[in-house]
């Protein structure tokens, strides 16, 4: 295989002829399935010769389909003790990994996709091996691109655990990279560029970088308050940020806020008690008597101490008579239907006060009240363009619901705030979720209709796979689609159209005030608020949200 690689990148006029094109492309492949899983198989590869011309391929010497079959192969035998420093002796290897993890989307958009008269046969044939077609090419394009993206990372993180080579990796322009290669949809099981940061942080100097990285830390918040399927890896980096000395004056103002409303996360998947660690790590923060605590801000050491205080509020209540309990649950329940009223009335800051009231008199243990008075005042926010606010009530709604992030409302609202703030990726993953939870809701007003996805959660999806679209940032670079979507339909992308309905503010108010219903409710149905159209004018922007149980 290691031949016939070579001889395709020295003897252009065999590699044109007949089917050799091929060639180059499907050597690389068998050398990576072979070396995926067995190392004997790397090590006889490694003797035969293979890492250089894969280096070449790498390199681009051809063209990018047989760089992605390149990094996959090469990440494979960085893999593994016994040959990973073969790899590592073409010491430019690591920098062209690099430099295609940051440059492989616009390669592919470039060369592939936004060309159609310029795609070469032999690639289309890759692709969508004799069933073609520009739709079916278009799809396999993304789906490339996004593998090429994924491997060069994942080959990247081969060297990450090495320490020597550390200081090549973390430099700030490759780290505020980073959060934003996610691999998108078709690339679910990659760790993608999170993943790598996880690495990084597991090493001091690793940690020093990230943290002195421009928005890396606000990125890791987001991600750890959304629905990826990597949000441990988020939460991990956070703590271990934290927890050390040299770091966490740097992000604990930035990081606070978002572990503190994972502070009751029971697990994920098989990530247990992470809300429990989350407690311990922050507890030590605020106890640090060194320079922690001097850089710690206020409203930092207020929120620790609020979150400190709830658990010991949690431990007095253990002891606590049940008719004591019943007694505290009653007075939540008088006081959030008094928010209710407020709400109905459309005295939303009054009704978000009275949420949090009942918050206060809310026994801890009491999981299931909890969800609705954080997931009703995270709608409060909404209406008040306080996204950050409705974003934290949500995620809090959401890691005390049972099983975690499965709260379809509290989904729907975080979806909406992070759709206020421009972050698409984390909009979007909700907005799929709560779809998704609907499907399996015996709440007349979330379930799915003759399997019908609701119109209002089928326009958001759409607006923001459009907007965390694969190739965006390459195509508005070539002048392909423009930020704001005012260009029309370009390589299957469609115009960003208005994506929400606006109502007078009279409509408003009166959509408003019919916004809660006025049965009554026994405690077994207290988590089912009726979806209600309650519109913010203002902003020009329709939402879909819940009357208060």
């Amino acid at each position: 295989m290691a031949a016939l690689i070579t001889k395709g990148l020295k003897n252009r006029r065999w590699l044109s002829h007949d089917q050799n094109i091929y060639i180059p492309y499907y050597a690389a492949h068998i050398i990576g399935s072979y070396t995926m899983n067995i190392e004997e198989f790397a090590e006889r590869a490694v003797q035969t010769g293979v890492i250089t011309p894969l280096v070449e391929l790498l390199r681009g010497r051809l063209t990018w389909v047989e760089q992605r079959v390149a990094v996959r192969a090469l990440g494979h035998l960085a893999t593994y003790p016994s040959t990973f420093p073969a790899v590592a002796s073409h010491g430019e290897v690591l920098e062209l990994a690099m430099q295609l993890a940051v440059s492989s989307l616009e390669i592919v958009y470039t060369h592939f996709y936004h060309f159609l008269d310029g795609r070469t046969s032999y690639h289309c044939d890759l692709l969508t091996r004799g069933m073609g077609g520009v739709e079916m090419e278009s799809r396999k394009a993304e789906e490339w691109a996004s593998q090429l993206q994924c491997w060069s990372l994942q080959f990247i993180n081969c060297f990450a655990f090495k320490a020597e080579f550390l200081h090549d990796i973390c430099k700030p322009e490759f780290l505020m990279r980073l959060p934003g290669m996610w691999g998108g949809l078709v690339n679910e099981n990659s760790p993608a560029g999170i993943g790598l940061l996880r690495t990084i942080c597991q090493n001091k100097l690793g940690r020093l970088s990230v943290a002195s990285c421009p928005g890396v830390a606000e990125a890791l918040c987001n991600v750890a308050r959304s629905s990826d399927d990597w949000q441990y890896m988020a939460i991990d980096c956070l703590l271990w940020l934290l927890q050390d000395p040299s770091t966490r004056s740097k992000i604990i103002d930035k990081t606070v806020p978002a572990l503190i409303d994972l502070a009751e996360l029971s697990a994920l998947g098989d990530h247990k008690k992470l809300g429990d660690t989350i407690m311990n790590v922050l507890q030590g923060c605020a106890e640090s008597q060194g320079n922690a605590r001097s850089f710690m801000s206020n409203s930092s050491r207020e929120q620790i101490e609020e979150l400190l205080s709830s658990r010991q509020r949690l431990k007095q209540e253990k002891k606590m008579p049940k008719e004591d309990l019943h007694i505290k649950q009653a007075a939540a329940l008088v006081v959030k239907l008094e928010g209710n009223s407020l709400f109905s009335s459309g005295n939303i800051a009054g009704a978000a006060s009275k949420y949090t009231e009942a918050l206060a008199l809310c026994p801890m243990r009491s999981k299931k009240e909890r969800v609705v008075l954080y997931s009703n005042r995270a709608q409060c926010h909404l209406l008040m363009q306080q996204p950050l606010a409705a974003i934290s009530d949500s995620t809090r709604a959401l890691c005390l619901h049972n099983p975690p992030n499965r709260h379809a409302k509290s989904l729907w609202r975080r979806a909406q705030a992070y759709d206020i703030l421009g972050l698409a990726k984390e909009s979007l993953l909700d907005a799929i979720l709560f779809i998704n939870e609907c499907t399996q809701s015996n709440d007349p007003d979330l379930s799915l209709r003759q399997n019908k996805v609701p119109d209002y959660a089928e326009r958001l999806v759409k607006k923001q796979m459009r907007a965390a679209w694969l190739f965006r940032e390459a195509a508005v670079k070539h002048a392909a689609v423009l930020p704001d979507g005012n260009r029309g339909e370009v390589s299957g992308i469609e115009a960003d159209e208005s994506e929400w309905e606006t109502v007078s503010e009279s409509e408003m108010e009166n959509r408003a005030r019919e916004a809660v219903d006025d049965r009554e409710e026994d405690d077994e149905d207290d988590d089912d608020d009726d979806d209600n159209d309650v519109v913010n004018a203002s902003k020009g922007r329709y939402y879909k949200c819940s009357s208060k149980d």
